[in-house]
Formats: C-alpha cells, structure tokens, sequence
C-alpha cells in the first residue's frame, strides 16, 4: 500500500484540509448578535430566474439591526458584482478598522482579488464551513424573505420592472418591515436608537 503511493496521498488530502481552513478561517462561529453597527457584515449572492435569463442579486447586512446596507443586481455571478457591492456599503457606511464581513466560500468571496482589497481596507474576512448553510443563516433568510414576500408574487413584464421591485424591497425591508431579532422594531429603527444613546 505504501509503494503505490495510497499513504501519500492520506497525507497531502489532510495537509490541503488544514491549509484550507486555516486561509478560510471562520471568525463568526454561528455568532450572530453583535453590540454595535459595523462590527460584523455578512453577504451572498442569489438569483432569480427571469425569462431564460439568471439575475443576481449580492447583498449585505449589517448584523446589528439586520439592516441591508448594500445591495447589486447583475447579469454574472463575478468578483466584479461583489467587490461593487461592498464598495457602496463601504462608502455608505465607513466603517472603523476591524470589521468582520463573513460569506460562504464561493469562488468570488474567495478571490485574491477581492480578499486583497478588503485587507487594503482593514477589513477581515470570514467563512463558513464548507456545506454549512448554518453558518451564513441570516444571509440565508434574508434571501429567502425577499424571493417569498417578493420575487415568487409578482409576474415581471420587464427587467426593468424587476430591478425597480427589488429596490423597493430592500428600502421596505431596512425601513417598514418589523425584525423579530430587533424586538418587532424594523433595522432602521434599532439603529437609530442605537445612535441616539450615543449622543
């Protein structure tokens, strides 16, 4: 068994598995409540079937008061799609060194393209575990959310009209939708409270 190399190959799987969850390393461990805003960003990417066409939808929430502080709608699941993304949340929300921004590891999150520019932010990547849905679970709900309440309703005479319904979706969601996790308050809510305790 040795001579045919069998061992060897024991030994480079085991090696290649430690490596893998040493670089994508799962700094969030299904911790979902945090203190404050922009501490901990968690993202994916959907899509929707529409007329024999895939459209794309990456978001990002801010864990705090679960409020979508990004969003791109696009024809291709690329690197492209995500890194514009995080640039809007980003510039939208400046947030202080240190923030977390977990993903699964789908091929874009995992990108040296785009873990470069989030460490040239001073941002912090992190993962969930290989075929553990769990660990991205409020992306995951999220998204389930908008294709239930949303998506899966209404019959889109155009892509316009599609991109316009997501729009006012995530402004609905962010603005007028109670959140169980915010004691019934919507996101913008719990994080306005939160701003006017600091003052």
């Amino acid at each position: 068994m040795r001579d045919m190399g069998l061992l060897s190959i024991r030994q480079d799987a085991k090696s290649i598995y430690d490596k893998e969850q040493r670089k994508f390393k799962n700094r969030l461990n299904q911790q979902f409540n945090v203190s404050e805003p922009n501490e901990v960003w968690v993202s994916d990417v959907t899509y929707f079937r529409w007329k024999e066409k895939n459209i794309y939808i990456c978001a990002i929430i801010d864990l705090y008061a679960r409020m979508v502080v990004g969003y791109k709608v696009g024809l291709k699941n690329s690197t492209q799609l995500i890194k514009s993304t995080f640039k809007v949340a980003h510039e939208l929300r400046r947030p202080k060194k240190g923030l977390i921004f977990h993903t699964d590891r789908g091929s874009n999150y995992r990108s040296k393209s785009f873990g470069d520019y989030l460490k040239s932010l001073s941002v912090t990547q992190s993962f969930s575990r290989a075929y553990l849905p769990y660990d991205n679970s409020v992306m995951e709900s999220f998204f389930s959310s908008l294709k239930r309440e949303e998506l899966y309703r209404t019959k889109y005479r155009s892509e316009k009209e599609l991109r316009t319904a997501i729009d006012n979706y995530m402004l609905f969601y962010n603005e007028k939708r109670p959140h169980a996790k915010n004691g019934y308050k919507t996101p913008l809510r719990k994080e306005t409270e939160y701003r006017e305790r600091q003052k």
